[in-house]
């Protein structure tokens, strides 16, 4: 009946016995509760990490979502002004080339009216000169001279 494994049971319940009455499971009870009571701030700081994290991540989407609806109202306005200037631009030169034609055509008008009146003048010129040959040739005396010189100034006022 006394034999080791007596002893040994014996031995570790009274070292059982002795643990609880020095309060050594109150202890590692505390103990483990400061432990648990440690764990669970932790878990609550990192919860509540985690919620901070996930606004400041919300917040950098919305900031970049906002940054990009920015960046397309940029470019868009960059597009629209592009457009017009590139009508202005084509206004514009349509304008500048018309303005032109028109001066061109001027003064080709202008060169054609003083070529036909140069050609006007040579041509009464010319037709002065050779009425003048005909009519001294056959009119001679004082009546052709006076016949002469009243022709010779119809012509010119008339071709003039």
């Amino acid at each position: 009946m006394f034999n080791e494994e007596f002893f040994v049971a014996l031995g570790f319940a009274i070292f059982v016995a002795l643990l609880g009455y020095l309060g050594v499971h109150k202890k590692i009870s505390a103990a483990l509760d400061d432990r648990g009571e440690k764990i669970k701030g932790q878990l609550d700081e990192a919860a509540k990490l985690r919620t901070e994290a996930e606004a400041v991540l919300a917040s950098f989407e919305r900031r970049r979502a906002e940054a990009e609806a920015e960046a397309a109202a940029v470019v868009a306005q960059a597009h629209a002004e592009a457009e017009s200037l590139a009508k202005e631009a084509q206004v514009r030169l349509a304008d500048f080339i018309q303005r032109r034609t028109k001066q061109a055509e001027e003064k080709i008008a202008t060169a054609e009216a003083q070529a036909m009146a140069e050609v006007r003048s040579a041509a009464a010129e010319a037709a002065t000169k050779a009425a003048e040959i005909v009519l001294k040739g056959e009119a001679q005396g004082a009546f052709g001279q006076e016949l002469i010189g009243k022709n010779i100034a119809d012509l010119k006022t008339l071709f003039n």
